[in-house]
Protein backbone atom coordinates (compact mmCIF):
# COMPACT_ATOMS: atom_id res chain seq x y z
CA UNK A 1 0.00 0.00 0.00
CA UNK A 2 1.46 3.34 -0.79
CA UNK A 3 2.00 5.79 1.94
CA UNK A 4 0.65 9.44 2.71
CA UNK A 5 4.07 10.81 1.57
CA UNK A 6 4.03 8.33 -1.87
CA UNK A 7 0.80 9.67 -2.81
CA UNK A 8 1.32 13.10 -2.35
CA UNK A 9 4.59 13.56 -4.19
CA UNK A 10 3.08 11.45 -7.15
CA UNK A 11 -0.68 12.92 -7.81
CA UNK A 12 0.22 16.56 -6.07
CA UNK A 13 2.14 19.40 -6.24
CA UNK A 14 2.45 20.25 -2.78
CA UNK A 15 5.51 21.81 -0.96
CA UNK A 16 7.23 20.52 1.02
CA UNK A 17 6.07 22.50 3.86
CA UNK A 18 2.14 22.00 2.96
CA UNK A 19 3.63 18.17 2.93
CA UNK A 20 4.77 17.87 6.34
CA UNK A 21 1.24 19.65 7.64
CA UNK A 22 -0.84 17.27 6.34
CA UNK A 23 1.89 14.48 7.98
CA UNK A 24 0.79 15.57 10.91
CA UNK A 25 -2.63 16.49 10.97
CA UNK A 26 -2.86 12.42 10.18
CA UNK A 27 -0.31 11.98 13.43
CA UNK A 28 -2.92 13.44 15.01
CA UNK A 29 -6.60 12.98 13.73
CA UNK A 30 -7.27 9.43 15.32
CA UNK A 31 -8.44 12.39 18.10
CA UNK A 32 -10.45 13.69 16.17
CA UNK A 33 -12.04 10.31 14.63
CA UNK A 34 -12.72 8.88 18.58
CA UNK A 35 -14.01 12.32 19.61
CA UNK A 36 -16.15 12.39 16.72
CA UNK A 37 -17.46 8.76 16.66
CA UNK A 38 -16.61 8.99 12.84
CA UNK A 39 -14.48 8.08 10.50
CA UNK A 40 -12.25 10.63 8.62
CA UNK A 41 -10.90 10.39 5.14
CA UNK A 42 -7.93 13.13 3.84
CA UNK A 43 -8.70 14.18 0.44
CA UNK A 44 -6.52 16.57 -2.12
CA UNK A 45 -6.82 17.48 -5.55
CA UNK A 46 -6.06 15.02 -7.91
CA UNK A 47 -3.46 16.81 -10.47
CA UNK A 48 -2.27 15.15 -13.74
CA UNK A 49 0.87 16.27 -14.03
CA UNK A 50 2.09 17.37 -10.42
CA UNK A 51 5.19 19.40 -11.64
CA UNK A 52 3.53 21.74 -14.12
CA UNK A 53 0.44 24.02 -13.81
CA UNK A 54 -2.84 22.24 -12.60
CA UNK A 55 -6.07 23.40 -11.92
CA UNK A 56 -5.80 23.67 -8.05
CA UNK A 57 -9.14 22.28 -7.81
CA UNK A 58 -8.91 20.01 -10.47
CA UNK A 59 -12.56 17.61 -11.65
CA UNK A 60 -11.49 14.80 -8.95
CA UNK A 61 -9.93 14.83 -5.51
CA UNK A 62 -7.68 11.80 -4.05
CA UNK A 63 -8.12 9.97 -0.77
CA UNK A 64 -4.89 9.72 0.67
CA UNK A 65 -5.42 8.53 4.16
CA UNK A 66 -8.19 7.20 5.85
CA UNK A 67 -8.85 7.36 10.27
CA UNK A 68 -11.22 4.69 11.88
CA UNK A 69 -12.99 5.62 15.27
CA UNK A 70 -12.38 3.49 17.90
CA UNK A 71 -15.69 4.77 20.02
CA UNK A 72 -17.97 3.98 17.04
CA UNK A 73 -18.84 1.41 13.94
CA UNK A 74 -16.75 2.61 11.00
CA UNK A 75 -18.55 4.35 7.81
CA UNK A 76 -15.85 2.50 5.55
CA UNK A 77 -15.19 -0.91 6.63
CA UNK A 78 -13.10 -1.49 2.98
CA UNK A 79 -10.18 0.29 2.21
CA UNK A 80 -10.78 3.79 0.72
CA UNK A 81 -6.96 5.04 0.37
CA UNK A 82 -5.87 5.73 -3.28
CA UNK A 83 -9.46 6.00 -4.48
CA UNK A 84 -10.79 9.15 -6.48
CA UNK A 85 -14.08 10.53 -6.06
CA UNK A 86 -15.55 13.43 -8.72
CA UNK A 87 -16.54 16.55 -7.48
CA UNK A 88 -20.11 16.07 -8.50
CA UNK A 89 -20.68 12.71 -6.46
CA UNK A 90 -19.14 15.17 -3.36
CA UNK A 91 -19.96 18.96 -4.32
CA UNK A 92 -18.92 19.77 -0.39
CA UNK A 93 -14.95 18.95 -1.00
CA UNK A 94 -14.98 21.72 -3.87
CA UNK A 95 -17.43 24.11 -1.09
CA UNK A 96 -14.47 23.17 1.68
CA UNK A 97 -11.94 24.30 -0.64
CA UNK A 98 -13.49 27.53 -2.18
CA UNK A 99 -15.48 28.77 0.97
CA UNK A 100 -12.79 28.00 3.56
CA UNK A 101 -15.18 26.60 6.28
CA UNK A 102 -17.34 23.20 7.06
CA UNK A 103 -19.51 22.19 5.07
CA UNK A 104 -21.96 19.57 5.49
CA UNK A 105 -24.46 17.84 3.87
CA UNK A 106 -28.43 18.50 4.27
CA UNK A 107 -29.45 15.04 3.70
CA UNK A 108 -27.20 11.40 4.60
CA UNK A 109 -25.51 9.88 1.91
CA UNK A 110 -25.96 6.30 1.57
CA UNK A 111 -22.90 3.92 1.28
CA UNK A 112 -23.51 0.64 0.78
CA UNK A 113 -27.00 0.53 2.10
CA UNK A 114 -25.55 2.59 5.51
CA UNK A 115 -26.74 6.47 5.78
CA UNK A 116 -23.87 8.22 6.45
CA UNK A 117 -23.37 11.71 7.32
CA UNK A 118 -20.94 13.83 5.47
CA UNK A 119 -18.90 17.17 6.38
CA UNK A 120 -15.99 18.82 4.82
CA UNK A 121 -13.38 20.69 6.83
CA UNK A 122 -10.51 22.39 4.94
CA UNK A 123 -6.99 21.54 6.20
CA UNK A 124 -5.45 25.54 6.40
CA UNK A 125 -1.64 26.22 6.10
CA UNK A 126 0.33 29.41 5.56
CA UNK A 127 -3.19 31.00 4.70
CA UNK A 128 -3.64 28.24 1.97
CA UNK A 129 -6.34 25.35 1.93
CA UNK A 130 -3.83 22.42 1.41
CA UNK A 131 -6.39 19.61 1.68
CA UNK A 132 -10.12 18.47 2.56
CA UNK A 133 -10.90 16.07 5.81
CA UNK A 134 -13.75 14.59 5.64
CA UNK A 135 -15.87 13.38 8.83
CA UNK A 136 -18.35 10.24 7.90
CA UNK A 137 -20.28 8.89 10.74
CA UNK A 138 -22.12 6.36 10.82
CA UNK A 139 -25.47 6.78 11.35
CA UNK A 140 -27.00 2.94 11.11
CA UNK A 141 -26.58 2.36 14.93
CA UNK A 142 -28.76 4.91 16.75
CA UNK A 143 -26.87 6.43 19.35
CA UNK A 144 -28.54 8.18 22.88
CA UNK A 145 -27.00 11.46 23.58
CA UNK A 146 -24.70 11.33 26.56
CA UNK A 147 -22.89 13.47 29.03
CA UNK A 148 -19.56 11.52 27.61
CA UNK A 149 -20.89 11.73 23.60
CA UNK A 150 -21.83 15.71 24.32
CA UNK A 151 -18.41 16.67 25.64
CA UNK A 152 -16.84 14.19 23.07
CA UNK A 153 -19.19 15.77 20.27
CA UNK A 154 -18.07 19.25 21.39
CA UNK A 155 -14.55 18.55 21.63
CA UNK A 156 -14.25 17.68 18.56
CA UNK A 157 -15.84 20.22 16.53
CA UNK A 158 -13.75 22.95 18.48
CA UNK A 159 -10.28 21.28 16.79
CA UNK A 160 -11.68 20.67 13.90
CA UNK A 161 -12.64 24.58 13.81
CA UNK A 162 -9.08 24.79 14.56
CA UNK A 163 -7.86 22.47 11.57
CA UNK A 164 -9.84 25.09 9.47
CA UNK A 165 -8.65 28.09 11.57
CA UNK A 166 -4.79 26.56 10.39
CA UNK A 167 -4.40 26.47 14.04
CA UNK A 168 -4.26 22.94 14.80
CA UNK A 169 -1.78 20.91 14.44
CA UNK A 170 0.25 23.27 16.23
CA UNK A 171 3.30 24.26 13.75
CA UNK A 172 5.61 23.93 17.04
CA UNK A 173 7.35 21.17 18.15
CA UNK A 174 4.45 18.66 19.64
CA UNK A 175 4.95 15.17 21.53
CA UNK A 176 5.26 11.98 19.94
CA UNK A 177 1.51 11.52 19.43
CA UNK A 178 1.77 7.95 18.77
CA UNK A 179 2.74 7.53 22.76
CA UNK A 180 0.71 10.11 23.94
CA UNK A 181 -2.09 9.13 25.77
CA UNK A 182 -5.40 8.49 23.68
CA UNK A 183 -9.48 9.87 23.92
CA UNK A 184 -10.10 6.09 25.47
CA UNK A 185 -7.05 6.76 27.75
CA UNK A 186 -9.24 8.90 29.63
CA UNK A 187 -9.55 12.88 28.68
CA UNK A 188 -10.58 15.96 30.78
CA UNK A 189 -11.98 19.20 29.50
CA UNK A 190 -11.77 22.23 31.38
CA UNK A 191 -13.12 25.95 30.64
CA UNK A 192 -11.37 28.99 30.04
CA UNK A 193 -10.55 29.44 33.92
CA UNK A 194 -9.20 26.15 34.53
CA UNK A 195 -12.16 24.63 36.16
CA UNK A 196 -12.72 21.06 35.21
CA UNK A 197 -16.54 20.42 33.06
CA UNK A 198 -16.51 17.03 31.82
CA UNK A 199 -13.87 14.07 33.09
CA UNK A 200 -14.47 10.37 31.31
CA UNK A 201 -14.42 7.59 33.75
CA UNK A 202 -10.95 6.19 32.72
CA UNK A 203 -9.98 9.40 33.84
CA UNK A 204 -11.05 9.68 37.16
CA UNK A 205 -9.62 6.23 37.64
CA UNK A 206 -6.29 7.64 36.68
CA UNK A 207 -6.67 10.43 39.04
CA UNK A 208 -8.58 7.70 41.89
CA UNK A 209 -4.62 5.85 41.87
CA UNK A 210 -3.13 9.20 42.02
CA UNK A 211 -4.51 9.62 45.10
CA UNK A 212 -7.98 11.82 44.42
CA UNK A 213 -10.84 9.89 45.72
CA UNK A 214 -13.55 12.66 44.91
CA UNK A 215 -15.13 13.81 41.69
CA UNK A 216 -13.00 16.20 39.44
CA UNK A 217 -15.92 18.29 37.81
CA UNK A 218 -16.14 21.65 39.30
CA UNK A 219 -12.10 21.44 40.56
CA UNK A 220 -9.37 23.33 39.43
CA UNK A 221 -7.42 21.08 37.79
CA UNK A 222 -3.54 22.70 37.70
CA UNK A 223 -3.70 22.84 41.34
CA UNK A 224 -5.33 19.54 41.78
CA UNK A 225 -2.76 17.82 39.91
CA UNK A 226 0.33 20.09 41.48
CA UNK A 227 -1.03 18.61 45.05
CA UNK A 228 -0.78 15.02 44.22
CA UNK A 229 2.82 15.08 42.57
CA UNK A 230 6.05 13.36 44.21
CA UNK A 231 8.15 15.57 42.95
CA UNK A 232 7.73 19.25 43.36
CA UNK A 233 9.43 19.97 39.58
CA UNK A 234 7.19 18.11 38.20
CA UNK A 235 4.44 18.93 40.28
CA UNK A 236 5.01 22.48 39.09
CA UNK A 237 5.81 21.17 35.20
CA UNK A 238 2.77 20.05 34.72
CA UNK A 239 0.42 22.77 36.60
CA UNK A 240 2.54 25.44 33.99
CA UNK A 241 1.80 23.11 31.33
CA UNK A 242 -2.20 22.78 31.77
CA UNK A 243 -2.17 26.68 32.09
CA UNK A 244 -0.06 27.26 29.11
CA UNK A 245 -2.81 24.99 27.41
CA UNK A 246 -5.32 26.94 28.70
CA UNK A 247 -3.72 30.28 27.26
CA UNK A 248 -3.85 28.77 23.79
CA UNK A 249 -0.06 27.30 23.71
CA UNK A 250 0.29 23.64 22.83
CA UNK A 251 2.01 21.02 25.34
CA UNK A 252 4.56 18.38 25.18
CA UNK A 253 3.59 15.09 26.79
CA UNK A 254 4.50 14.73 30.11
CA UNK A 255 5.11 11.61 32.41
CA UNK A 256 4.69 11.79 36.05
CA UNK A 257 4.84 9.91 39.47
CA UNK A 258 2.21 10.58 41.60
CA UNK A 259 3.04 10.39 45.46
CA UNK A 260 1.05 7.10 45.69
CA UNK A 261 3.91 5.18 43.29
CA UNK A 262 1.41 5.23 40.13
CA UNK A 263 2.97 6.47 36.97
CA UNK A 264 0.63 8.58 34.54
CA UNK A 265 1.20 10.50 31.01
CA UNK A 266 -0.38 13.87 30.30
CA UNK A 267 -1.00 16.09 27.69
CA UNK A 268 -2.70 19.42 27.40
CA UNK A 269 -4.26 20.81 24.38
CA UNK A 270 -5.32 24.19 23.57
CA UNK A 271 -9.02 24.66 22.70
CA UNK A 272 -9.38 27.79 20.72
CA UNK A 273 -11.60 27.65 17.78
CA UNK A 274 -12.25 31.22 15.73
CA UNK A 275 -9.38 32.05 18.11
CA UNK A 276 -11.99 32.23 20.87
CA UNK A 277 -10.64 31.20 24.25
CA UNK A 278 -12.47 27.97 25.29
CA UNK A 279 -10.37 26.12 27.62
CA UNK A 280 -8.25 23.13 26.96
CA UNK A 281 -8.30 19.30 26.64
CA UNK A 282 -6.36 16.50 29.27
CA UNK A 283 -5.62 13.57 28.34
CA UNK A 284 -4.57 11.47 30.75
CA UNK A 285 -2.74 7.92 30.63
CA UNK A 286 -2.17 5.62 33.67
CA UNK A 287 1.12 3.93 32.71
CA UNK A 288 2.16 1.83 35.70
CA UNK A 289 2.34 -1.44 34.31
CA UNK A 290 3.35 -0.44 30.51
CA UNK A 291 6.21 1.40 32.51
CA UNK A 292 8.37 -2.19 33.52
CA UNK A 293 8.17 -2.58 29.53
CA UNK A 294 8.93 0.73 28.75
CA UNK A 295 12.51 0.48 30.69
CA UNK A 296 13.26 -2.75 28.32
CA UNK A 297 13.00 -0.94 24.91
CA UNK A 298 14.83 2.11 26.12
CA UNK A 299 17.75 -0.03 27.21
CA UNK A 300 17.88 -1.36 23.78
CA UNK A 301 17.61 2.05 22.40
CA UNK A 302 20.71 3.35 24.82
CA UNK A 303 22.30 0.35 23.48
CA UNK A 304 22.18 1.02 19.76
CA UNK A 305 23.03 4.49 20.28
CA UNK A 306 26.15 3.70 22.54
CA UNK A 307 27.38 2.14 19.59
CA UNK A 308 27.12 5.04 16.99
CA UNK A 309 29.19 6.77 19.75
CA UNK A 310 31.60 4.45 19.85
CA UNK A 311 32.17 4.02 16.17
CA UNK A 312 32.23 7.93 16.47
CA UNK A 313 35.05 7.85 18.89
CA UNK A 314 36.87 5.60 16.63
CA UNK A 315 36.32 6.97 13.46
CA UNK A 316 38.10 10.04 15.44
CA UNK A 317 40.64 8.36 16.60
CA UNK A 318 41.56 7.37 12.74
CA UNK A 319 41.23 10.75 12.29
CA UNK A 320 44.05 11.70 14.56
CA UNK A 321 46.14 9.08 13.39
CA UNK A 322 45.96 10.52 9.81
CA UNK A 323 46.80 14.30 10.97
CA UNK A 324 50.07 12.90 12.95
CA UNK A 325 50.52 10.92 9.71
CA UNK A 326 50.26 14.11 7.81
CA UNK A 327 52.50 15.91 10.05
CA UNK A 328 55.49 13.48 9.82
CA UNK A 329 55.87 13.40 5.67
CA UNK A 330 57.72 16.06 3.90
CA UNK A 331 55.63 15.39 0.39
CA UNK A 332 53.02 18.38 -0.19
CA UNK A 333 50.51 15.72 -2.24
CA UNK A 334 50.96 13.48 0.60
CA UNK A 335 49.85 15.66 3.16
CA UNK A 336 46.80 17.58 0.38
CA UNK A 337 45.62 13.57 0.60
CA UNK A 338 45.98 12.68 4.25
CA UNK A 339 43.91 16.27 4.91
CA UNK A 340 41.00 15.04 2.14
CA UNK A 341 41.18 11.79 3.73
CA UNK A 342 40.74 13.34 7.32
CA UNK A 343 37.67 15.80 6.51
CA UNK A 344 36.02 13.07 4.87
CA UNK A 345 36.51 10.75 8.11
CA UNK A 346 35.47 13.89 10.25
CA UNK A 347 32.28 14.10 7.97
CA UNK A 348 31.19 10.57 8.73
CA UNK A 349 32.21 10.92 12.55
CA UNK A 350 29.46 13.93 12.56
CA UNK A 351 26.88 11.68 11.18
CA UNK A 352 27.25 9.00 13.62
CA UNK A 353 27.23 11.75 16.91
CA UNK A 354 23.88 12.91 15.35
CA UNK A 355 22.76 9.17 15.60
CA UNK A 356 24.34 8.78 19.04
CA UNK A 357 21.53 11.25 20.11
CA UNK A 358 19.08 10.39 18.00
CA UNK A 359 16.26 8.15 19.17
CA UNK A 360 14.77 6.74 15.75
CA UNK A 361 17.67 6.66 13.41
CA UNK A 362 16.52 9.89 11.91
CA UNK A 363 19.21 13.17 11.62
CA UNK A 364 18.40 16.76 11.06
CA UNK A 365 20.37 17.46 8.25
CA UNK A 366 20.18 21.24 8.34
CA UNK A 367 21.64 20.71 11.96
CA UNK A 368 24.08 18.18 10.63
CA UNK A 369 25.44 20.54 7.80
CA UNK A 370 25.86 23.62 10.22
CA UNK A 371 28.92 21.40 11.69
CA UNK A 372 30.44 20.00 8.74
CA UNK A 373 30.73 23.25 6.71
CA UNK A 374 32.98 24.51 8.79
CA UNK A 375 35.10 21.37 8.65
CA UNK A 376 35.09 21.87 5.00
CA UNK A 377 36.06 25.29 4.73
CA UNK A 378 38.83 24.91 7.24
CA UNK A 379 40.47 21.96 5.23
CA UNK A 380 40.53 23.95 2.28
CA UNK A 381 43.85 25.75 1.03
CA UNK A 382 45.34 28.11 3.28
CA UNK A 383 45.24 31.18 1.20
CA UNK A 384 42.13 30.93 -0.05
CA UNK A 385 39.15 33.27 1.17
CA UNK A 386 36.02 31.76 0.23
CA UNK A 387 33.02 32.04 2.04
CA UNK A 388 30.48 28.80 2.34
CA UNK A 389 26.83 29.80 3.36
CA UNK A 390 23.81 27.46 3.41
CA UNK A 391 20.38 28.14 2.06
CA UNK A 392 16.96 26.68 2.70
CA UNK A 393 15.47 23.52 4.52
CA UNK A 394 17.64 20.28 4.15
CA UNK A 395 14.74 18.69 6.92
CA UNK A 396 14.97 15.48 8.26
CA UNK A 397 15.76 12.56 7.15
CA UNK A 398 16.99 8.73 7.13
CA UNK A 399 20.17 7.24 8.34
CA UNK A 400 20.74 5.18 5.40
CA UNK A 401 20.53 8.98 3.39
CA UNK A 402 22.46 10.65 5.75
CA UNK A 403 25.97 9.40 5.60
CA UNK A 404 26.13 9.82 1.80
CA UNK A 405 24.34 12.58 1.30
CA UNK A 406 26.72 14.68 3.48
CA UNK A 407 29.45 13.06 1.93
CA UNK A 408 28.09 13.96 -1.66
CA UNK A 409 28.24 17.60 -0.11
CA UNK A 410 31.27 18.32 1.86
CA UNK A 411 33.19 16.68 -1.91
CA UNK A 412 31.32 19.09 -3.46
CA UNK A 413 31.68 21.82 -1.91
CA UNK A 414 35.36 21.12 -1.22
CA UNK A 415 36.04 20.84 -4.84
CA UNK A 416 34.48 24.07 -5.67
CA UNK A 417 36.59 25.75 -2.60
CA UNK A 418 40.12 24.47 -4.28
CA UNK A 419 38.94 24.65 -8.38
CA UNK A 420 36.93 27.90 -8.73
CA UNK A 421 39.56 30.08 -7.21
CA UNK A 422 43.11 30.09 -8.39
CA UNK A 423 45.92 32.04 -6.75
CA UNK A 424 43.82 32.53 -3.09
CA UNK A 425 41.27 34.46 -4.99
CA UNK A 426 37.97 34.86 -2.47
CA UNK A 427 34.39 34.45 -3.23
CA UNK A 428 31.14 32.83 -1.67
CA UNK A 429 30.30 28.83 -2.32
CA UNK A 430 26.48 28.72 -1.72
CA UNK A 431 24.63 25.31 -0.60
CA UNK A 432 20.92 25.62 -1.48
CA UNK A 433 18.27 23.06 -0.75
CA UNK A 434 14.53 22.49 -2.13
CA UNK A 435 12.56 20.11 -0.89
CA UNK A 436 9.03 18.52 -1.97
CA UNK A 437 7.33 15.11 -0.90
CA UNK A 438 9.17 13.38 -4.06
CA UNK A 439 12.37 15.60 -4.32
CA UNK A 440 15.54 16.64 -2.50
CA UNK A 441 17.21 19.22 -4.87
CA UNK A 442 20.25 20.77 -3.73
CA UNK A 443 22.43 23.38 -5.82
CA UNK A 444 26.24 24.05 -4.90
CA UNK A 445 27.23 27.02 -6.91
CA UNK A 446 30.24 29.42 -6.90
CA UNK A 447 31.21 32.67 -8.13
CA UNK A 448 34.29 31.41 -9.33
CA UNK A 449 36.21 30.29 -12.57
CA UNK A 450 33.95 28.10 -14.11
CA UNK A 451 34.79 24.82 -16.05
CA UNK A 452 37.39 24.00 -17.98
CA UNK A 453 36.36 23.34 -21.97
CA UNK A 454 35.81 19.90 -22.76
CA UNK A 455 35.02 18.94 -19.28
CA UNK A 456 33.05 15.85 -18.94
CA UNK A 457 32.10 14.50 -15.45
CA UNK A 458 32.05 10.83 -16.88
CA UNK A 459 35.63 11.43 -17.51
CA UNK A 460 37.26 12.90 -15.00
CA UNK A 461 39.45 11.36 -12.95
CA UNK A 462 39.43 13.75 -9.97
CA UNK A 463 39.10 11.46 -7.09
CA UNK A 464 36.44 13.50 -5.16
CA UNK A 465 34.51 13.86 -8.15
CA UNK A 466 34.33 9.94 -8.68
CA UNK A 467 33.53 9.33 -4.96
CA UNK A 468 30.52 11.59 -5.67
CA UNK A 469 29.41 10.37 -8.45
CA UNK A 470 29.81 6.28 -6.95
CA UNK A 471 27.71 7.99 -3.93
CA UNK A 472 25.15 9.55 -6.57
CA UNK A 473 24.05 6.18 -8.60
CA UNK A 474 24.81 3.41 -5.41
CA UNK A 475 23.78 4.91 -2.52
CA UNK A 476 21.51 8.25 -3.07
CA UNK A 477 19.91 6.76 -6.65
CA UNK A 478 19.74 10.27 -7.81
CA UNK A 479 21.26 12.18 -10.26
CA UNK A 480 24.34 15.13 -10.65
CA UNK A 481 25.37 17.10 -13.17
CA UNK A 482 27.78 20.33 -13.36
CA UNK A 483 27.16 23.72 -15.35
CA UNK A 484 28.52 26.66 -15.79
CA UNK A 485 26.55 29.50 -14.58
CA UNK A 486 24.37 32.29 -16.66
CA UNK A 487 26.94 35.25 -14.80
CA UNK A 488 29.95 33.61 -13.56
CA UNK A 489 31.11 30.35 -12.20
CA UNK A 490 29.92 26.58 -11.91
CA UNK A 491 27.09 24.75 -10.10
CA UNK A 492 26.54 21.37 -9.25
CA UNK A 493 22.98 20.12 -9.65
CA UNK A 494 22.16 17.27 -7.13
CA UNK A 495 18.97 15.63 -6.96
CA UNK A 496 17.62 12.96 -4.67
CA UNK A 497 14.63 11.04 -4.43
CA UNK A 498 13.10 10.88 -0.88
CA UNK A 499 9.95 8.05 -1.50
CA UNK A 500 9.83 4.34 -2.51
CA UNK A 501 13.35 4.08 -1.03
CA UNK A 502 13.80 0.39 0.66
Amino acid sequence: MSTLADLLAEHTGLPGGAVDHLQKVVAEWQLLSDLSFADFLLWVPYVEHPDGDNDKLGGEFLCVAHARPTTAPTAHPEDVVGTFIKVADHPQLRRAVVERRICREEDPYWYLGVPVRRETIPVVFDGEVVGVLSRETNLAVPRVPSPLEIAYLGSAGDLCQMVADGTFPSVEPTADVHTSPRVGDGLIRVDANGTVIFASPNALSAYHRMGHAADLVGVRLAPLTRSLIADPFDATEIAQRMLAAIDGQPSMRTEVESRRGAAVLFRALPLRPLDTPAGALVLVRDVTEVKRRDRALLSKDATIREIHHRVKNNLQTVAALLRLQSRRTNSAEAKEALAESVRRVAAIAMVHETLSMSVDERVDLDTLLDKVIPVVGDVAVAESHVKVRRGGQFGIVSAELATPLVMVLAELAQNAIEHAYPGGQGGEVTISANRSARWLDVVISDDGKGLPRGFSLERTDGLGLQIVRTLVESELRGSLSLRRRETRGTEAVLRVPLSHRR
